[in-house]
């Protein structure tokens, strides 16, 4: 009887021990999805650089000189050259000011229709943004 008494002991002891020393891997936590961002109309950007030489190139002045956007869209006019320039709507709408070399000026487009416009420096520079 001693003899199971001490089997059974030893046996006891040896499966805590074995039941102590193992724990279940813990899984790692995967990662969660990014929710993708619902598209909004528009919201995006789009950029018009003034080339170097630019009072020279009247119409071409504006590169891309004639634009299409969606509504919400921001234009970004980025002055290029070597002199400043002006981003100026034809009818009121918007005005840069001066936008002296290496700047630039932005302006959200937030109704559908055709915008001309030119440098009030150099009247001769002309481009157009369309908004659908």
């Amino acid at each position: 009887m001693m003899s199971t008494r001490l089997a059974l002991v030893t046996l006891m002891a040896v499966l805590a021990i074995a039941c102590g020393g193992y724990s279940a891997p813990t899984p790692a936590p995967s990662p969660s999805p990014t929710p993708t961002p619902a598209p909004t109309p528009g919201g995006g950007s789009a950029s018009v650089s003034i080339p170097a030489g630019a009072e020279f190139l009247a119409n071409k002045a504006f590169a891309p000189d004639a634009l299409d956007v969606a509504v919400g869209t921001t234009v970004t006019w980025k002055n290029t050259d070597s002199t400043s320039h002006t981003s100026t709507s034809n009818v009121a709408g918007w005005n840069s000011g001066i936008v002296a070399p290496g700047g630039q000026f932005s302006f959200a487009f937030q109704t559908a229709g055709t915008f001309s416009y030119h440098c009030a420096i150099h009247p001769g520079m002309v481009g157009s943004v369309t908004v659908h």
